[in-house]
């Protein structure tokens, strides 16, 4: 009986050693299958390889032409930006004649009533000064009569004589500044003049800068567009590359896995 236990189990050890044995093979198959399918990847990675860096290549080209592209649309901003500036200078400058233009304006109407109002004084004055010699007639003829009164009347007359000269004198200085205005307003007519020829050069300036930013502004938005393009092709091609990193690395731990396996079913 104890003969025939171990011959069972010799049997049954023989028919186990049978399914490793087939186990075995199975897996050595299994094994050169995987070493086929890791040869046909590493040919894969070596053309991919390849392509990465045609395509490294090509993205270092399209940086290139991507930094000439961001330097041109820099320059045409700066060119943009200068016009701008030269645009607003102008503006600001048409603002500054315009309130220059006003104020001259204002300082003639100021004037011009200021000399009718010194006329209107000075007529005043004149009809003043013929009260006065009247009043200096019948002061004359009461001298004898009244000392004091002839002493407050000279000392009137006193005043009155100062003040008319004054009054003299402010007129004289009133016809020079007349006279200095009238030149004045002869000068800022032809300055007027000039400014508005000045003022419509600038405007047709201020046009052809505007037609010229305009230009410079839609060359900016193909730039930009074109830009733009070119940014999405290199994320999608750096996108892909990445994806062809993480299937190597899944490819290499697989063969990893394999490799400890069959190593462990050696030892075995």
């Amino acid at each position: 009986s104890t003969v025939q236990k171990q011959r069972q189990e010799l049997q049954l050890l023989i028919a186990e050693l049978k399914d490793r044995d087939e186990e075995l093979n199975e897996m050595v198959a299994a094994h050169q299958s995987q070493l086929l399918a890791w040869e046909h990847d590493r040919q894969k990675i070596l053309t991919l390889t390849e392509q990465c860096s045609l395509l490294n290549n090509m993205l270092n080209k399209r940086d290139e032409v991507i930094k000439s592209l961001n330097e041109r649309v820099k320059f045409l901003e700066s060119q943009q930006n200068d016009s701008k500036a030269t645009s607003e200078n102008t503006q600001q400058k048409f603002k500054e004649l315009s309130q220059k233009v006003t104020d001259t304006t204002a300082r003639c109407k100021a004037l011009e009533e200021k000399n009718q109002s010194l006329h209107c004084s000075v007529l005043e004055l004149s009809a003043k000064t013929g009260q006065l010699q009247a009043r200096e007639q019948e002061l004359l003829t009461m001298l004898k009569l009244k000392d004091e009164v002839i002493l407050e009347t000279t000392d009137h007359i006193t005043q009155s004589t100062s003040k008319l000269r004054k009054l003299e004198s402010a007129l004289c200085a009133a016809k020079t500044e007349e006279f200095s205005l009238n030149e004045e307003k002869q000068d800022l007519k032809l300055r007027l003049k000039e400014l508005i020829l000045e003022i419509d050069k600038l405007k047709d300036d201020l046009c052809e800068k505007r037609k010229e930013n305009s230009k410079q502004q839609e060359e900016i938005i193909h730039l930009k567009e074109e830009n733009g393009y070119l940014r999405n092709e290199l994320t999608l091609a750096v996108e892909k590359t990445k994806r062809k990193d993480q299937l190597l690395l899944f490819a290499k731990s697989k063969q990893a896995r394999t490799d400890t396996e069959l190593s462990s079913l050696r030892q075995v």
